[in-house]
């Protein structure tokens, strides 16, 4: 797997990056949730992106990745849902992250993200303060922020934060032309986030309560089936190829609680970038139709 220097922060990051939304899911067992995230590990994924809102994943990568703390580079989010404070304010970020660090059972966050709050929350100086004490006091090694538009074209630019993770994919391109060329410039690193699109080709006919909704109705204005085809791919490597090696990109998560998806997605990634034909093809589509569309939040 390859690894990457994630902007200027001093990290390096697998090309692809474990998004581990889904092993917070209670149906699923110990075992099988150890098993994944070790495979992962053992197979050179060494981004592990997790957050608050994701059910029992923070502890489950505290119970079964704690003793490999060194093998991978750990991201969560936070903001909200600390006990103890209100959402969005300091004591919400102090003690999101000292809980998160129990519930993770390590010492250090590596990537800890504002998770999609609007921008006049993101520019709030307490906020930006409470990331700086907390990075001071070695609690996270870098302050990050997650979201899109407005508020992610902000935090590229101000110069609070040392990594960004945003939607890159076909149907969601926005931050990939209008963010991620200044973010490279600033040495931030990049997390693309649904890389795969929800996997919206999955439907035949348009979804309802699948987060694939918009995507679905985006992949079919941009027609990109025969160029596809032509190109001898599956919707998935088409797609994931063509996120993990955008220019910026760092690191490509993509979310499954499945072994046999993890394997498959390190081959995939492991296949290396789209040919520069197929890339002219996708790119033409995206001017055609998507480039007044907005990023997904």
């Amino acid at each position: 797997m390859e690894q990457r220097d994630f902007g200027t922060t001093g990290l390096r990051v697998s090309a692809l990056g474990l998004g581990a939304g889904q092993v917070g899911d209670a149906a699923l067992t110990e075992e099988h949730v150890g098993t994944l995230l070790n495979r992962a590990i053992d197979r050179g994924v060494t981004l592990v992106d997790t957050a608050r809102g994701y059910g029992l994943s923070e502890e489950r990568i505290g119970r079964h990745l704690s003793y490999r703390r060194h093998d991978f580079i750990l991201s969560s989010k936070g903001g909200y849902g600390a006990d103890g404070a209100e959402d969005w304010t300091p004591q919400a970020i102090r003690l999101g992250i000292e809980q998160a660090l129990t519930r993770l059972r390590c010492d250090w966050i590596d990537l800890f993200h504002l998770h999609s709050c609007p921008p006049d929350t993101l520019r709030r100086e307490d906020l930006l303060g409470a990331l700086d004490d907390a990075r001071a006091s070695g609690l996270i090694r870098v302050a990050a922020y997650s979201g899109e538009n407005e508020a992610l074209a902000w935090a590229a630019q101000s110069g609070r934060f040392g990594s960004l993770e945003t939607s890159v994919n076909l149907a969601d391109q926005w931050s990939r032309h209008q963010v991620l060329p200044a973010a490279q410039d600033a040495g931030l690193g990049v997390i693309a986030k649904r890389p795969i699109a929800n996997a919206a080709w999955r439907f035949s006919e348009r979804p309802a309560g699948d987060y694939a909704e918009t995507y679905w109705e985006r992949l079919g204005q941009l027609d990109l089936n025969g160029v596809r085809e032509a190109a001898g791919l599956d919707w998935t490597q088409f797609a994931l190829r063509f996120s993990a090696y955008a220019p910026g990109v760092h690191s490509a998560i993509v979310g499954t609680a499945s072994i046999e998806n993890l394997e498959r997605n390190v081959r995939i990634v492991q296949e290396g970038p789209l040919l520069l034909d197929v890339l002219t093809h996708i790119e033409a589509a995206w001017r055609a139709h998507g480039a007044e569309w907005g990023g997904e939040v």
